[in-house]
């Protein structure tokens, strides 16, 4: 017997370190749930068990630790588990899923910071992931100040903020290039009071997501 089900939805966020998109992330993912919405809030590296032991890997030791290679495998290792036991099962749900990163911050990290990878990471992400996010929020801020706020963090996930401002701005570079080349970005100045980004996010959300609506299926 056919049942209703709403339509599920994969929206991202992506800056660079400090730049509170982890913040509005949650902000967006609370709103939408006051509006009816069923919303999952997940992060990558992680979002899985799995995927979060790779995350322990990943983000702590020495910068160098890794070769840009390695890490490749490993994020791409750590999102094929994420996707397959937390994402798609809950866009099959019909769940608007909203993640901390994804694989734009690998185009960025690995495949413009850590070497000429990109196409590796492109090639990659086609044959053992598969999927795009719907909208993408790129918090776009001054590294400067962004490397500030993530050096202020309590806790030891400070591998890539201890690459330095050089990074950072070559980072902010790579990811206004990516939000350039597709129309699923939306970029969002950071440096502006918390909740007046966080309403400007939200008015592309409910615009993109249009009014909570129950098909048949």
């Amino acid at each position: 017997m056919p049942q209703d089900k709403r339509y599920g939805a994969f929206l991202t966020f992506e800056g660079i370190d400090g730049s509170g998109k982890s913040t509005q992330a949650r902000l967006l993912a609370e709103a939408l749930r006051q509006n009816g919405h069923d919303v999952l809030l997940t992060r990558e590296p992680g979002g899985s068990p799995g995927a979060e032991e790779i995350r322990s890997l990943l983000l702590h030791g020495e910068p160098d630790r890794w070769s840009a290679e390695t890490e490749l495998l490993l994020f791409t290792a750590a999102r094929r588990d994420h996707v397959e036991r937390t994402i798609q099962p809950a866009l099959d749900a019909g769940k608007i899923v909203i993640c901390d990163r994804f694989v734009d911050s690998t185009r960025a990290y690995q495949g413009i910071t850590r070497g000429d990878l990109r196409a590796r990471v492109d090639t990659l992400h086609a044959l053992m992931i598969g999927i795009e996010p719907d909208l993408t929020f790129l918090i776009d801020i001054n590294p400067n100040i962004a490397l500030a706020r993530a050096t202020k963090r309590v806790g030891a996930e400070a591998r890539f903020e201890s690459f330095g401002i050089e990074l950072q701005a070559t980072l902010r570079a790579g990811f206004l290039n990516l939000a350039n080349r597709s129309r699923r970005f939306r970029v969002i100045a950071g440096n502006r009071p918390e909740a007046e980004v966080a309403e400007e996010v939200h008015h592309h959300a409910t615009g993109f997501l249009g009014p909570l609506d129950v098909v048949p299926v």
